[in-house]
């Protein structure tokens, strides 16, 4: 594994700490060996491990965005993508890994003790209802999610986290030009601004994703987010 991280992660153009490529290597082993016993992934073979999540999470350092000292949440984390992959390449990020199951939480803060990182708090929480918490709430440089949900409903989710002038960063797939194009309205109503696409292509894959980057302009409507089965029932 350790070879085709380092591989991906100079096909990227990153220059990572000296130490990221053993740690990434040593959690993906943990992941595997965990998902024996708990769904964390459906993905299986180690190779597509180092692709899908690390070199997919880790091209988000090169859009052009700055996370060198930066405060990060990543909303609905699961096993850790992007952010923890995130915070091994560039270890001066602040990160907080929200996630709604708990059982993941735990997984989650046992890896962090085996990779001896600082500066990351996995919080057992749901994503609506953190949202309003003090320290929370238009506290953060970066919000980042790779959830399965439309962008309306991540940016309801997502937005309210982010500081002014900060960003929230939306992996999507390269055919969510329609989606985006809809959640325009929903964006701006929740202090955003939709800023140009960026894609990118995993190394050794041919595999192209795409990030959605949407600016935080002004500070979201204090009515947002709303009730999860609000949110569900009906998208902004």
């Amino acid at each position: 594994m350790r070879a085709r991280i380092e591989r991906g992660l100079a096909a990227l153009g990153l220059t990572p700490p000296p130490q990221a490529a053993a740690q990434l290597e040593a959690y993906g082993r943990l992941l595997l060996e965990q998902n024996q016993v708990m769904n964390l992934t459906a993905i299986t073979d180690p190779d597509q491990v180092v692709d899908l999540h690390f070199l997919d999470s880790a091209a988000l350092l090169t859009i052009g965005t700055a996370f060198a000292g930066k405060t990060l949440i990543d909303v609905g984390t699961g096993a850790g993508f992007p952010g923890l992959p995130l915070k091994l390449l560039e270890p001066s990020l602040s990160v907080t890994l929200l996630d709604s199951l708990g059982k993941r939480v735990s997984w989650l803060e046992d890896v962090c003790k085996a990779l001896s990182l600082d500066n990351v708090t996995c919080l057992h929480a749901r994503a609506e209802e953190q949202a309003r918490e003090t320290g929370f709430r238009d506290s953060f440089d970066l919000a980042v999610s790779r959830a399965v949900a439309s962008l309306e409903v991540l940016s309801e989710l997502c937005l309210p986290y982010v500081k002014v002038g900060g960003k929230f960063l939306a992996m999507k797939s390269v055919d969510s030009g329609a989606e985006t194009e809809g959640a325009a309205r929903a964006i701006a109503k929740l202090g955003g601004r939709l800023l140009p696409r960026v894609d990118y292509t995993i190394p050794g894959t041919g595999i192209v994703h795409r990030v959605v980057a949407v600016e935080k302009v002004s500070p979201t409507p204090k009515e947002y987010p709303r009730r999860w089965a609000k949110i569900q029932k009906a998208p902004l």
